[in-house]
């Protein structure tokens, strides 16, 4: 049984989401205080969050990179705000996934599915425990990414992109082949949400000074290069 913390001030919207997401079996509660958000977070321990942006006091991307700080858990988006920017703004913060108002139960309900799978299913325990790369190491199951003593930690969907680049070093990836991997309703996925996961993906690896690792290859996807430029 998996808890899902609904962070939306809606209260009729909360309502509808609950009676439906009770039906499949899951655990929820939805925010209280709008104040004490992480501190309603931390005391439910959920596996997965659903967050709108517009909200009381603060809005949902502080409450995403607050969550982000604390854990790893599938984060996403419900919102009116359809505008690409949005979404972009959710990703960056560190969202899994953002679903616009008016929005298919069902298509939610996959959503939760996919993404709860992804991080604590078949999919999630079907990755090998590490890789490694040129002294750069990938732990999937404690999300981490570790070169030269320094560690950093990923959201799950970060882990899915380095373990296929990673284990496919030096050869390309298909955008097609990542948007598999990653999530299996990828009908519903916009084009660019690629584009802003592999540049987080990037910025992961310019902290550990690794510059220039993964190449774009126009028209095909993504090649993760063994020796890479080093920052130092």
């Amino acid at each position: 049984m998996f808890n899902i913390f609904i962070i939306e001030d809606d209260k009729q919207l909360v309502r509808l989401l609950e009676e439906h997401l009770h039906k499949f079996g899951y655990e929820t509660k939805s925010v209280s205080d709008f104040e004490k958000v992480l501190l309603e977070f931390e005391q439910f321990a959920p596996q997965l969050v659903l967050l709108d942006v517009n909200l009381p006091k603060f809005d949902g991307y502080y409450w995403c990179r607050q969550i982000r700080s604390k854990s790893t858990c599938p984060i996403l988006f419900i919102s009116a705000r359809d505008g690409k920017m949005d979404q972009v703004m959710a990703l960056e913060n560190g969202a899994d996934d953002y679903i616009t108002k008016p929005f298919d139960y069902e298509i939610v309900t996959a959503k939760i599915n996919s993404q709860l799978r992804r991080a604590y299913g078949d999919y999630a325990g079907s990755t090998t425990h590490s890789v490694a790369v040129n002294g750069l190491t990938l732990d999937i199951e404690r999300l981490n990414l570790t070169l030269n003593g320094t560690t950093i930690d990923l959201s799950h969907t970060e882990a899915k992109i380095l373990d296929e680049l990673m284990k496919k070093v030096d050869r390309v990836v298909s955008r097609d082949r990542l948007l598999e991997k990653i999530w299996d309703d990828q009908a519903f996925v916009d084009d660019n949400t690629l584009n802003v996961y592999v540049t987080r993906v990037r910025k992961k690896l310019d902290a550990l000074q690794i510059n220039n690792a993964i190449q774009t290859i126009r028209g095909q996807g993504y090649r993760l290069v063994s020796m890479w430029e080093s920052g130092e």
